[in-house]
């Protein structure tokens, strides 16, 4: 299979999706912050010295989909339909689960969204708690869902 964002001589380009159809798509993204149970606790309480831990990381991940053409350089702006974070306290874990959902009506997918959106949350996440637990781990980032577009529906196993 050949890779879409280089061209014949390997230059990295923008895919040309303009032959495309617009179509409904989305995408979900998840990702995961490790951390002490007292980190956890002060989380979900909300009695963190930065204020609302999770309310803040549920913004952050909103504004990140949609800022994600200023970070990912050969990725399209897209007109965004929808964005939700969600933040969930997992005490099994230990930490917070994070599920992001991008929507739009247009010509390619929104899966970069929905990861860079699920990436930054758990990076804020991270920011708001570092003062009392700098071993926090964040990782699983991945999409575990994609739907629309000629390539149809992708969901993880």
């Amino acid at each position: 299979m050949a890779l879409t964002h280089f061209d014949s001589d390997g230059r990295a380009h923008m895919v040309d999706v303009s032959g495309k159809a617009v179509t409904d798509r989305m995408a979900v993204a998840e990702g995961w912050v490790k951390m002490a149970p007292e980190t956890l606790e002060i989380a979900v309480q909300g009695s963190a010295k930065k204020g609302d831990v999770l309310g803040v990381a549920r913004l952050a991940g909103i504004m990140a989909a949609k800022r994600t053409p200023d970070l990912i350089p050969l990725c399209h702006p897209l007109p965004i339909t929808k964005v939700a974070v969600e933040l969930e306290a997992d005490p099994s874990l230990p930490g917070i689960r994070i599920a992001a959902t991008v929507k739009t009506t247009g010509q390619t997918g929104v899966e970069m969204e929905a990861l860079t959106a699920a990436s930054v949350a758990g990076l804020t996440v991270y920011d708001m708690l570092k003062a009392v637990d700098k071993a926090m781990e964040i990782g699983g980032i991945r999409v575990l869902l994609k739907d629309g577009g000629t390539s149809g529906r992708y969901q993880a196993t």
